[in-house]
């Protein structure tokens, strides 16, 4: 019988549901939204990675490329470092 009146009634859902189901929203949303060729934190990533990596050994920022691939529903970060072939 509770089921039946909760059903005319409408059950009221737990707070934290609704904001999981909110957040799963627009995480969906976000990631159907972003541009597929270069997602904005990818020129910021690669700088970050030329200075750390240039610490070590000595490369120009044309010595790496950073790029993202889309496959099916999975995103794969493709990180090339040209090294050169003596070390620092």
């Amino acid at each position: 019988m509770a089921s039946f009146l909760s059903f005319l009634l409408g059950e009221k859902k737990k707070t934290a549901s609704v904001a999981k189901e909110r957040l799963q929203i627009i995480l969906a949303h976000e990631r159907n939204g972003r541009n597929a060729s270069e997602p904005d934190y990818l020129p910021a990533l690669q700088r970050e990675l030329v200075a750390v990596i240039s610490k070590y050994v000595k490369i120009s920022p044309e010595d790496l490329k950073v790029q993202l691939e889309r496959q099916d529903n999975l995103e794969v970060l493709e990180v090339k470092i040209e090294l050169p072939d003596t070390v620092r």
